[in-house]
């Protein structure tokens, strides 16, 4: 079991039930204040890990920033639950210990009503999840978890049309949203999310699956 306060004992000023350190750029800050969280947990937001100097006073951690991802010393956090936004990279690859999950922090993701996530001590994490007001859904410690594996290759199906001019960006875009009411096309997924995300999973997914081989057309727009 985490270090993981009781909710039902308020330890911090203003009554808060948790403190979270969240480590992020804009983009994934912007998005974590629209989804909100309940009023008696507290979010910290830092660019960088080095400017929290007092890790200790923290009960949770995300670190969202992939630019501070390889860096991480995951003893520095005394056990408690951290989130690591790792989209390819599995728990097994990180090596990392049971108090570290996976969640996807690719660009409109985090935003969304259900997070995916890999975590080997779901209790705890469920435990944070219920504290926060944020619904989880634990999925198996695989690259790309669910949805995001499916956006790829959706994604790699348009740019292969594209090389095969079956027809242009903005028309497949258009028909995949009037067809199937997708939030984006393809193409505007691929651009929000960024192709070297959609690429590198491609990329780390065909390694056991031919059908995931990135599209020539994808390679070359990076």
């Amino acid at each position: 079991m985490q270090n993981f306060p009781s909710i039902n004992k308020p330890i911090f000023a203003k009554n808060y039930l948790m403190k979270v350190l969240v480590i992020s750029n804009i983009g994934q800050e912007n998005e974590l204040r629209l989804k909100k969280a309940k009023d008696d947990v507290q979010i910290i937001f830092k660019n960088k890990l080095s400017e929290e100097t007092n890790l200790k006073s923290y009960n949770a951690f995300f670190i969202l920033n992939n630019e501070e991802s390889d860096f991480i010393d995951f003893n520095d956090f005394d056990s408690k639950p951290v989130f690591i936004n790792s989209v390819v990279r599995t728990l097994k690859e990180w090596g990392a210990p049971g108090n570290v999950s996976r969640i996807n922090g690719w660009p409109g993701f985090l935003q969304r009503d259900v997070w995916e996530i890999a975590s080997e001590e779901k209790g705890a994490t469920a435990e944070i999840s219920k504290t926060m007001g944020w619904n989880l859904l634990f999925v198996e410690d695989k690259p790309g978890f669910i949805a995001a594996r499916v956006v790829a290759m959706i994604i790699n199906e348009a740019f292969l049309a594209f090389n095969e001019n079956v027809s242009t960006m903005e028309e497949v875009d258009l028909a995949m949203k009037l067809g199937t009411s997708y939030p984006f096309g393809p193409f505007e997924w691929a651009e929000k999310i960024g192709l070297n995300n959609v690429y590198a999973l491609l990329d780390k997914l065909a390694e056991t699956d031919v059908r995931c081989v990135p599209s020539p057309a994808l390679k070359n727009c990076i």
